[in-house]
């Protein structure tokens, strides 16, 4: 079926292909992301927009000599095939098949493992920098989409390589703007122009004849320099990274791989930082990605020959938040939404349709979202602030500095809380509870279901201060809609009663600890369950209750261990002198956890109910009725 990529075992390969076969190729792997990602899930839309581009890259480029480093990597699966790996793309993103990201212990191609935004620039400096520093001559190449560069650390990075002037190549890849006839054909002319190393020659030529002159020369010169930048701002498009430092080539049409090639064989030749705008379309060569990119981004296993995803008959966390805020943008004037280049992935769409003067997507820039929200609540508007929790991470501090400090009432969102599956250890929301437990005024909360994540939003609106509500990517538990109450603040819920020991769960670790009790009650193991509800406060009153009845606390978060609520706990007893309860905390332990589906990982971590019960009876054997010889059978067992 894949007649050229079955040949490629590394990007060598395709220093032997001509035009016309390269082609064919392109043709080819835009059929093998087709037939991984409709299988596999993944980011589709991106990746069939930088094929060209990428063979380009490899075919320019020797790799891993030369480095590329992909910003974010959700587009490098065509860098992927290219280098030997294109027959493991069909266990892309599955746990012990191929990482959907760049992975240096995955191929020595992946020169930088990558994951969030906008941090390419910043990694190929570093790398330019220690070739310098060392004496080697390869080439280091950033490539980075339109929607990284908006992020500030990407400007950060530019303003110091263009001050440096050190050998460095960006190549944007923008998928937002398209190439008219007229200004593709004039600037692929300026491209090989400017690229063409005798075009330097000859204006170096022409400066030294001018400055040569007696008494006028100096005076030419710089008149002549004059000219150029008079030029230069009315030619030139891409001013901004010229006033940077960088040589600004574009606009390159990334689908056209003659001129590709023909672009990046200058540029690599070239000195001092260089920048190459490519334009590319999201989602070429398949219809649905190409009519609904923003759906193809990221997307489940879909049927290839209509587009179409398996329809869901239980509600998404993100789609319970969206409808809450669609109807709360009716009743209250004030309130704003506010995202960081994840509109459809927070749930907001409708709500931006909606309310358009009172939505903002600020791009992929965290730390602004935050501290602009800190800027309207403090002038009386009600924010809410929609971020994955792997992202919120980039704007810690000033969610303590601009919003917590001040106390002011910002209402943070943080979706995809705890493990997200296969986008692994990049986007694994696992460390938020740790990090927002320890900063003042905030309040914390986690909902187990649909329901009570409708409350805590509710509540969260009566609160005078910030709050954070943490919840998980994917469905809910499918309980029915009902009218959510205010929640009291700081308040666990018990759920069931039991003086054997108590099990203590917060959000998804909640719904882990149901099925726990349920399979210790089937043993004749009589345990008290808790719905923790809230991180911060912690309901201390409650937990040292417990200790007191049981003297066993179990706790259960899909949070790091380190810091996490089970940590909460052991320091509420701490604190309180209660030193004879015993404390057994499930979590995620001090590692960073490998891509696959969650309920996979849950059972790698031991932390599904059958191994929360193995180690439980292992701790504590008096649990067990005294004739023993019982075990909970896992999954496949008989």
């Amino acid at each position: 079926m894949y007649k050229l990529l079955e040949n490629i075992d590394s990007p060598e390969y395709l220093k032997n292909l001509d035009l016309p076969q390269m082609n064919d190729l392109a043709a080819e792997i835009r059929s093998l992301l087709i037939d991984s990602v409709s299988r596999c899930g993944g980011h589709l839309a991106s990746n069939l927009g930088v094929v060209e581009l990428t063979i380009a890259l490899h075919y320019v480029f020797n790799s891993p000599q030369d480095k590329l480093i992909w910003d974010v990597g959700h587009q490098s699966y065509v860098h992927k095939a290219l280098t030997g790996r294109y027959r493991e793309m069909i266990n892309l993103r599955q746990f012990g098949g191929l990482s959907g990201f760049p992975r240096y212990d995955e191929s020595p191609h992946d020169a930088f493992n990558t994951g969030h935004s906008s941090t390419s620039i910043s990694a190929a400096m570093g790398m330019a920098l220690a070739r310098d520093i060392q004496g080697e001559r390869h080439s280091v190449a950033a490539i980075i989409g339109d929607g990284a560069l908006t992020g500030g650390m990407a400007f950060e990075a530019l303003n110091h390589a263009g001050n440096l002037d050190r050998d460095l190549i960006v190549i944007l890849n923008d998928n937002e703007m398209s190439i008219s006839r007229n200004v593709g054909a004039m600037s692929a002319y300026l491209n090989r122009l400017r690229t063409d190393p005798s075009y330097s020659r000859r204006k170096e030529g022409i400066e030294s004849a001018l400055n040569r002159i007696p008494a006028i020369g100096p005076n030419l010169a710089r008149a002549a320099g004059k000219v150029k930048d008079t030029v230069k701002y009315m030619m030139v498009p891409g001013i901004l990274f010229e006033e940077l430092g960088f040589t600004y080539i574009g606009l390159v049409d990334g689908h056209n791989l003659e001129e590709l090639i023909a672009v990046l064989s200058n540029v690599k030749k070239m000195k001092g930082p260089v920048l190459v705008h490519a334009i590319t379309q999201k989602g070429r060569g398949y219809m649905p990605a190409l009519e609904d990119p923003d759906r193809f981004h990221g997307i489940g296993p879909f049927d290839k020959k209509t587009g179409t995803s398996k329809p869901k008959s239980i509600k998404t966390y993100t789609e319970v938040f969206g409808d809450f805020m669609l109807q709360q943008g009716k009743r209250d004037e004030k309130l704003v939404a506010i995202t960081a280049a994840m509109t459809t992935g927070t749930g907001l769409s409708e709500f931006a349709e909606a309310y358009p003067e009172r939505f903002f997507d600020v791009g992929i820039c965290e730390q602004h979202a935050v501290t602009m929200a800190g800027g309207m609540a403090r002038e009386g508007m009600h924010p809410v602030v929609a971020i994955y929790s792997t992202f919120l991470q980039r704007a810690y501090d000033q969610i303590i500095h601009d919003v917590a400090l001040q106390n002011l009432p910002v209402i943070f969102a943080v979706d995809r809380a705890g493990l997200v599956g296969e986008d692994g250890p990049t986007h694994h929301g696992v460390f938020d509870i740790s990090f927002l437990r320890t900063i003042p005024n905030l309040t914390v909360m986690a909902p187990s279901n649909e329901n009570e994540f409708m409350a805590m939003l509710k509540t969260a609106f009566t609160i005078t201060g910030p709050v954070a509500i943490r919840y998980p990517r994917g469905v809910g538990e499918g309980l029915a809609d009902s009218e959510a109450d205010i929640l009291p603040i700081g308040k666990a819920f018990l759920c069931e009663e039991g003086n054997r020991l108590a099990l203590i769960g917060i959000g998804r670790g909640f719904n882990i600890a149901r099925r726990v009790r349920e399979l210790l009650h089937e043993q004749g193991i009589e345990s008290a369950l808790v719905d923790a509800r809230f991180v911060k406060p912690l309901d201390e009153a409650m937990i040292l209750d417990l200790a007191k009845k049981s003297g066993r606390l179990v706790t259960i978060e899909d949070n790091c261990l380190a810091g996490g609520f089970g940590a909460a706990v052991l320091e509420a007893l701490a604190r309180h002198g209660n030193s004879r309860a015993e404390v057994i905390s499930f979590g995620i332990p001090d590692d960073f956890v490998e891509h696959g589906k969650v309920e996979l990982l849950l059972d790698l971590l031991n932390m599904d109910p059958e191994s929360i019960v193995e180690s439980l009876v292992n701790r504590w054997p008096d649990l067990v009725q005294p004739e023993g010889a019982w075990r909970v059978l896992k999954f496949g067992e008989k």
